[in-house]
């Protein structure tokens, strides 16, 4: 499933530069970032759990914030994009 992950990440608090450097490699490892707090993943169930367990013993719940949008198993009639940064189908294989 197609998993949409946005997060705000406080900076001007303590550790708040560290938090979001780290919010932002977790969810490297589980997809393609496309706007600069957004990333698009394509996760099963389990890993979706992990994802989000991970995320939220990183941040904090008092300053910073994360959302998720489930897009499902039909993503690609459902995302339209326009513009600079044209994203990569991570289900596609890569031909080097």
């Amino acid at each position: 499933m197609l998993i949409l992950v946005t997060y705000d990440v406080r900076t001007s608090s303590i550790g708040g530069t560290k938090r979001l450097r780290k919010v932002s490699k977790i969810c490297q490892n589980y997809g393609q970032r496309v706007q600069n707090s957004v990333f698009e993943c394509i996760v099963d169930s389990a890993q979706f759990t992990e994802l989000k367990y991970t995320l939220e013993k990183t941040i904090d719940v008092q300053e910073d914030s994360l959302r998720f949008y489930r897009l499902g198993e039909n993503h690609k009639n459902k995302v339209t994009h326009i513009g600079t940064k044209e994203s990569i189908d991570i289900e596609d294989p890569l031909i080097f």
